[in-house]
């Protein structure tokens, strides 16, 4: 038993210095293009290209896994910088509808296509049921922690 918890005693280490890789990936790509943004704004911007008309702020809070009030916070930065907009859905007052400004279709048309580079990247060299198998083994460390 001791000599599995040797081999595993490093794997928080691991996963963030792996992270931070993807990360720096990420924000270097995004200053090269010249785009100040984040990885965070990144990502809920690239949603709501991706959920097209059905965009809203419930759908990004409940798909993005950070809490109710970062997102928001999140959100209004997009908005700061003229990239999304915020309205009503017609016929339901209560949920805020995102969509892109033409600002906005403009950084996801120049990021994407890096966007989509980094994330092949990411697997090269991996064939697919090494690809499968390392996100099987994520999702029960995950599933692991959640349980407590």
């Amino acid at each position: 038993m001791l000599n599995q918890i040797d081999k595993i005693s490093g794997i928080g280490l691991h996963l963030d210095l792996v992270l931070r890789k993807i990360q720096d990936a990420y924000l270097r790509t995004f200053e090269e293009l010249g785009v100040d943004m984040t990885i965070e704004q990144w990502v809920v911007l690239h949603r709501i290209y991706e959920l097209g008309d059905e965009a809203s702020q419930r759908e990004i809070v409940r798909t993005n896994f950070r809490n109710r009030a970062t997102t928001s916070r999140i959100i209004g930065r997009l908005e700061g910088k003229e990239w999304i907009f915020k309205t009503r859905f017609e016929g339901d007052q209560k949920r805020f509808k995102l969509e892109l400004t033409l600002k906005g279709k403009e950084v996801i048309d120049l990021v994407l296509p890096y966007a989509v580079n980094l994330r092949k990247q990411a697997i090269k060299d991996l064939d697919v049921m090494e690809f499968e198998t390392f996100l099987k083994v994520l999702d029960q460390i995950g599933e692991n922690y959640s349980s407590k």
